[in-house]
């Protein structure tokens, strides 16, 4: 059986998608444990926020192409510098009681401790592929979210305005490094030497 949402209801569906077992009702009461139980056992995506399990829209193939064009890319230039580079689904735990699945999840060092078995504890990096369903889920929301769990940097790459903006984190909040248009190279303040074509990030193929 798979685990679906349509608008704000949760339901467990059987193989002709037919409702075995609603479960609106306990929406807001969900354990972090129970959660990782059914994301352990689910294809979709979900995060979690205060007893709130939410599911996330299957990404469209546009946003597969530039993710992989990115994953690439990040994977290449960590390999050599010993770090890792992972793409969701994988689950980070932003603060206690509050999961998220950030598109790509960027740590340093591959040996960092920070990767349990079942969940990341933080990321050095974070990157969001902005989705048209909900824009500020990852401009707005994500932004104080991942500031709020001290990510020290954030790309933002949006296909509805192609621009990649890379933010840095300072005294709790981030500031923009750049946001970078068409003809221009986004780079990382983190990873020095990293930097992408925004052409090629938005024409991958």
């Amino acid at each position: 059986m798979a685990v679906q949402q349509r608008v704000s209801s949760l339901r467990i569906v059987d193989g002709e998608d037919e409702t075995v077992l609603s479960l609106d009702s306990i929406q807001g009461s969900w354990s972090e444990e129970q959660y990782l139980t059914m994301t352990d056992h689910s294809r979709r995506l979900m995060e979690f926020d205060a007893g709130v399990v939410e599911l996330l829209p299957m990404p469209a193939p546009e946003h597969q192409k530039i993710l992989a064009y990115l994953y690439r890319s990040f994977f290449t230039f960590l390999e050599t510098l010993g770090g890792i580079v992972l793409f969701s689904p994988l689950r980070v735990r932003v603060r206690p009681g509050k999961f998220r699945e950030p598109d790509l999840a960027v740590l340093r060092d591959a040996n960092d401790p920070r990767q349990l078995k079942r969940y990341w504890l933080g990321v050095d990096l974070a990157v969001e592929v902005v989705s048209d369903d909900d824009p500020e889920r990852d401009t707005k929301l994500k932004r104080a979210e991942y500031a709020e769990a001290g990510i020290p940097e954030y790309w933002i790459v949006n296909p509805l305005d192609e621009t990649i903006t890379v933010l840095t984190l300072a005294d709790g909040a981030y500031n923009e490094l750049g946001v970078f248009q068409r003809g221009e190279r986004a780079s990382s303040t983190l990873l020095a030497g990293f930097s992408v074509s925004v052409d090629e990030v938005f024409n991958a193929k």
